[in-house]
């Protein structure tokens, strides 16, 4: 094996005398050797001053001979040369930098600097016109070239310069500095000639906003609005913006032409397109607000909804809650045109996927249109032609919509042609049935009184879906109505004999409802023995045991006790069958259902004033509730759960004594250990006292010895 050396574990406690950082720096910095000053070089006469140059040229020409393109090289040595009062060699060093690169930016600028500085006017003039011819498109030559005039007070030559330079058609920034300068002369006429040439050369609306601003300064109004009005004849439409309106407008309210500015304001929100009016709108707004009443306020608001609806429908154009807004806006101006041509684009917009969930906004943008057309507008043939397109639309065999076909028929019916509506209804119910197509045309038939129609609606509707339990119903609510009692029991028995009902608990109530209405008692009887047959659930037999509290025999004698009437003698019998029913079933379920008949036993009882001894009777046969645990099928663990004890049940009760032997034998065993506890103490007490008996024994043995 190699020898491997074992690393050792440093001390990491902190040193007792702590550095900072900012310390070390300091003493660094402290402890640095200070570098020796550079000499200086005193010169004593001209021969020893003109070596000097020698060798300082020689250096500069030497490093510009190794690396000609360095122009910072190039300016040293001009600079040097002009500190050095040698003008004439500092121009040379320029001028052969300059043949090196003659587009060199800081170059041009360097040279004119230098020679103004040191005050060669005619110099610097040249300068910048041979920067100027070279480099025409770079501004800050000619920004210097007319300040270097204008300070020098040569008024026409900076004028010269501003036109050589205008005929190159420069940008905004140029244009308007030459107008300034027109303006600190006081030559109001050449600001305007160069205000003309400038929207000429750069006819965007920002230029002749500042043209109008420059007048209206001026005090000339009449010249200023004259501007805009050019502006808007010159671009034309297309091309205006809405800052140029909102210019014009503001304009207009400085002058308090209020009516001016609103119908500028208007005109604006017509010619423009939707997607260019934010900044208008909320101009606009703000204008109302300040000088505007109500009427106007509303406008505006409206616009700007208008504005935000479209941007949302060219978004997404399907998007129907928009199209709804949309409407809903217009028909509160109440332009029909408008209005008219909101719902034919939003109509236009078909669902492009065949599901219902994707078509009902669509289709109630149809129906919307159809009452608007009939209520409002009183278009009422315009209305049919709505919901006959629509019907033709939808595609039936797919999916249908049980409210266009009603409505349809309800608008035939205000028209009075009945018979359109019921052959809207029946090409209905032929093409595409539905629970809901079958009720609206019952009602209707109801409500004209016609009820033979309404029975045969009622017949193919059962023969469409005989499981209905709703339909069986109100198909026997209307005989009963009619007062054809033998018709309606009829319907009910061969309701209650049709095999997978889908509410088979209502259709059997409402027939036993129907029989006690009647006060047919032995009938009530004879269904709640049928129905137990059927399913003998524990609501059953609650309910068929309260039954009998409410039947009384005609030839009772009315007796102080209660307890002797028959209704609650039957409903104990009915009660006492239940519960041994349930017992027998021996479920697990069932103790549930025989808890909640107990729980019911018990409240009719109560509630008859029972005699305490049939109240005790129900409550000793309560269970006893006993939380226990039970392995999971899974086996994962164990689940805890509640099981009801009942006492006249054998296996229970041998578990409730198994249970009542397992408390009294863990009471005794407490007891028992409470004992043992007691006599321990007591025997250790008993053994101290005979010692100490011994003790003293032995002192009386010592003592007499």
């Amino acid at each position: 094996m190699s020898d491997r050396r074992i690393p050792k574990v440093k001390n990491k406690n902190p040193a007792a005398r702590q550095i900072t950082a900012e310390q070390i720096l300091r003493e660094a910095t402290e402890r640095q050797e200070r570098s020796k000053p550079i000499p200086q070089q005193h010169i004593a006469d001209q021969e020893e001053l003109n070596d000097y140059r020698l060798k300082k040229r020689k250096g500069f020409e030497d490093y510009i001979r190794a690396n000609r393109t360095h122009i910072s090289s190039w300016l040293k040595y001009a600079a040097w040369e002009e500190l050095q009062g040698q003008f004439e060699r500092s121009r040379s060093v320029f001028e052969r930098a300059l043949q090196v690169e003659p587009r060199n930016q800081t170059l041009w600028l360097k040279y004119a600097e230098m020679e103004m500085k040191n005050k060669n006017v005619n110099h610097a003039r040249n300068v910048f016109d041979r920067a100027v011819s070279v480099l025409p498109r770079i501004d800050m030559f000619w920004y210097k070239y007319t300040y270097m005039e204008e300070m020098l007070d040569n008024i026409q030559g900076c004028r010269l310069v501003f036109e050589r330079w205008m005929k190159w058609e420069p940008n905004d920034d140029a244009w308007m500095a030459y107008v300034k300068f027109e303006q600190r002369y006081k030559e109001k006429e050449n600001a305007r000639n160069v205000f003309q040439r400038f929207v000429n050369t750069h006819p965007l609306p920002k230029n002749w906003i500042k043209w109008s601003k420059f007048e209206e300064n001026l005090g000339e109004i009449d010249k200023a609005r004259l501007i805009y009005e050019q502006c808007g004849e010159t671009l034309g439409e297309e091309h205006l913006d809405q800052n140029l309106y909102v210019s014009f407008a503001k304009f207009e309210i400085r002058q308090k032409e209020f009516e001016r500015a609103r119908m500028i304001y208007k005109f604006a929100l017509e010619k423009l397109p939707k997607e260019k009016q934010e900044n208008l709108n909320n101009s606009y707004t703000q204008f109302e607000k300040q000088y505007g009443g109500k009427e106007g306020i509303e406008d505006v608001v409206t616009n700007k909804r208008r504005v935000k609806y479209e941007n949302d429908i060219q978004n997404n154009p399907n998007n129907y809650d928009v199209w709804f807004d949309y409407a809903r806006l217009e028909e509160s101006v109440g332009d029909e045109v408008r209005i008219r041509d909101i719902y034919e684009r939003a109509l236009a917009q078909i669902p492009l996927i065949k599901e219902k969930r994707y078509w009902r906004r669509y289709v109630y943008i149809w129906l919307f249109y159809a009452c608007w057309e009939e209520s409002i507008a009183k278009n009422v043939e315009r209305a049919g032609e709505i919901y006959s397109k629509l019907i033709d639309l939808i595609p039936h065999k797919t999916f249908t919509f049980a409210k266009v076909w009603l409505l349809q028929a309800k608008y035939f019916i205000r028209l009075k042609e009945l018979t359109k509506a019921r052959k809207v209804l029946g090409r209905a119910i032929g093409m595409c049935p539905k629970d809901k197509l079958f009720k609206g045309y019952i009602e209707l038939e109801v409500e004209l009184r016609e009820f033979d129609r309404a029975r045969m609606i009622y017949q193919k509707f059962l023969e469409y879906k005989p499981n209905n339990c709703y339909a069986w119903v109100k198909y026997c609510d209307l005989e009963k109505t009619l007062g054809d009692y033998p018709r309606t029991r009829g319907i009910f028995e061969i309701a209650i004999g049709q095999n997978d009902l889908d509410m088979p608990e209502v259709l059997w109530k409402s027939y036993i409802d129907f029989e006690v209405e009647e006060k047919e008692y032995d009938n009530v009887r004879k269904l709640y023995e049928r129905l137990l047959e059927k399913t003998p659930h524990v609501k059953v037999w609650i309910s068929y045991a309260k039954f009998e509290l409410l039947t009384k025999e005609e030839n009772e004698e009315n007796t102080e006790n209660e307890d002797n009437s028959q209704g609650i003698l039957r409903s104990r019998e009915i009660f006492q069958k239940a519960y041994n029913y349930l017992k027998q079933n021996g479920l697990e379920s069932s103790k549930e259902d025989r808890q909640i008949l107990l729980e019911n036993w018990k409240q009719v009882e109560i509630e008859n004033n029972s005699s305490k001894e049939f109240v005790d009777k129900v409550a000793s046969m309560f269970p006893k509730i006993v939380k226990k645990r039970k392995k999971l099928e899974d086996g994962t663990g164990w689940e805890e759960y509640f099981d009801y004890i009942f006492p006249d049940d054998e296996v229970d009760k041998t578990n409730f004594k198994l249970l009542e032997m397992a408390q009294k034998w863990k009471m005794g065993e407490m007891k028992i250990e409470k004992k043992t506890d007691e006599d321990e103490e007591e025997s250790d007490n008993e053994e101290s006292d005979e010692e100490e008996n011994e003790e003293g024994e032995e002192s009386g043995d010592e003592d007499s010895s």
